[in-house]
């Protein structure tokens, strides 16, 4: 999103904290692998901010969420499992509704205690637990992953989210930069690249755009 663009789902966002002074809000944003979730997220949180005051929205994200290596060297098919690691049911989404429930009922008040929040540790391969702290003066929340409006292997988050937004983004275009994305991160060739997404990223976001009909408003980011 260009700074323009990004000022009316910011006006929303505004709009949320001043309809609920007392609590919390969060909202959900959706899309595709290669979307640019976190990157919108993270803008979205930015502008907020720059308006509410720091610290007023804070952006996490899901990825903390994805079982460990040794829950999936537990699975029937621990190799398939790793292939299609970032496949619905390589989650928990029980904790993450966990989580979020604790966001909401968490207190507000000056003092109040902390709600933990994991965060994925790519040097590492997995998830590392309480990584990240969300305090009473943080208003609203912003989470970002590809599952949100998932239905199926456990998921369903109906009643957690004051709203959910899914990136409207074309599958070429989100395919194309994750492309770019993997021979950045990993060396790939365009061919291996192309591979990996045949075998897992393309499966995913198959399984994501099947979501989009539920969000509650669709945002643009090309």
């Amino acid at each position: 999103m260009t700074p323009a663009t990004i000022l009316q789902p910011a006006a929303r966002l505004l709009a949320f904290l001043q309809a609920h002074p007392h609590r919390r809000t969060i909202v959900g944003i959706v899309g595709l692998p290669g979307s640019g979730k976190s990157t919108i997220a993270n803008q979205l949180a930015a502008e907020v901010n720059a308006q509410a005051g720091a610290g007023t929205v804070q952006a996490l994200g899901m990825d903390g969420f994805h079982l460990s290596l040794a829950a999936l060297a537990q699975m029937p098919d621990p190799a398939a499992a790793l292939l299609r690691r970032g496949a619905p049911w390589t989650f928990d989404p029980a904790g993450l509704a966990a989580r979020i429930t604790a966001l909401r009922q968490a207190s507000l008040l000056p003092g109040a205690a902390p709600v933990l929040w994991p965060e994925f540790e790519h040097s590492v391969g997995d998830p590392q637990e309480d990584a990240v702290a969300i305090g009473p003066a943080t208003r609203l929340v912003l989470v970002e992953g590809l599952y949100l409006l998932h239905r199926e292997h456990g998921w369903n988050l109906d009643g957690l989210l004051d709203a959910c937004w899914y990136l409207d983004v074309p599958m070429d275009v989100a395919m194309q930069r994750l492309v770019a994305r993997h021979q950045a991160a990993w060396g790939f060739t365009v061919a291996q690249a192309e591979a990996r997404l045949a075998l897992n990223d393309r499966l995913n976001a198959d399984t994501v755009e099947l979501t989009r009909h539920r969000a509650d408003g669709l945002l643009p980011n090309l």
